[in-house]
């Protein structure tokens, strides 16, 4: 980065993308039909990707063939099933837990694949962001299914490793070509799985679908299109505490609209994510230079 103002400038753009998605909880849970996941995740990548795909006007050529739907498998498709295996199965707050690993995923992964050594100082905030996470979601009691541990697990090193291979793969296709590819290969297979498991797609009201809509090209489309960019210029370790944003978001809209409670461990945690970001955004100094495709 060329100064300080460029990196925060980065995260500020990055962020849109965890808070949009924390946003997301509240209007699924208020205005789309809770036993139609699948369709609803389907219905939020296809769409989102053809919209990307019509303002990019550009198809796929040579490696990109293979490439995007590798990608779209893993940061959209695999990853949304597995998520919604893992909400079958687990209690949100442990989810929400085992998720917010995706610091310490996304740094261990981009030491071999895009030589990004992690920093003291970058341990720091994920440490803090970690405490921080937990304090929002707090820990739940009881047994904890064996299946949905996995289940999340693999949706958080799908996703991990997803996002790594997008830095690793980049090259001069535009950003916005190669999230429409993603997203629509992505889309075209939760299609698929969402039919075979859940039937036809569910009936909504005009509000569901503005719901939908709004999912669709704000929570998707803008915000994955602020994810990897963010990813293109900040080390993967640092969009990983970024994205901490999202369960907090979740917690904070939950309170305004949804009249839900706010404990002092939630404000606690809260502010730990604010400062676990703080601290990694804020070092100095050249940012670790990522491979480059066909490294």
């Amino acid at each position: 980065m060329s100064s300080m103002e460029d990196k925060w400038r980065l995260v500020a753009i990055t962020a849109v993308a965890p808070v949009a998605w924390g946003a997301t909880y509240v209007v699924t849970r208020h205005l789309l039909p809770a036993d139609a996941p699948l369709w609803g995740a389907a219905l939020r990548a296809l769409p989102a990707g053809l919209l990307l795909w019509a303002l990019a006007r550009r198809r796929p050529r040579g490696d990109w063939w293979w490439k995007a739907p590798v990608l779209g498998l893993l940061n959209f498709g695999a990853f949304f099933v597995l998520v919604y295996v893992a909400a079958q199965l687990l209690p949100s707050s442990i989810a929400a837990s085992i998720m917010a690993l995706a610091p310490l995923a996304l740094a261990g992964l981009a030491w071999p694949l895009l030589s990004q050594r992690p920093t003291a100082r970058w341990a720091v905030g994920a440490l803090l962001g970690l405490v921080g996470v937990l304090s929002v979601v707090g820990l739940g009691t009881g047994t904890v299914p064996v299946a949905g541990v996995v289940a999340s697990v693999i949706a958080l090193l799908a996703s991990s490793l997803g996002a790594i291979l997008t830095t690793r793969w980049r090259d001069e296709t535009p950003l916005l070509a190669t999230t429409s590819w993603q997203l629509t290969a992505g889309g075209l297979a939760l299609v698929a799985v969402a039919a075979m498991v859940e039937g036809r797609p569910p009936r909504v009201d005009a509000a569901g679908l503005l719901a939908y809509v709004g999912i669709a090209v704000i929570a998707t489309a803008l915000a994955f299109v602020c994810w990897f960019t963010g990813l293109r210029h900040l080390p993967a370790g640092t969009v990983g505490l970024i994205g901490l944003l999202n369960p907090v978001t979740g917690v904070l809209l939950g309170v305004a609209v949804g009249s839900e409670s706010l404990a002092v461990p939630q404000v606690v945690g809260i502010v730990l994510v604010l400062a676990a970001i703080a601290v990694t955004s804020g070092a100095r100094g050249r940012n670790p230079s990522p491979g480059r495709s066909g490294d």
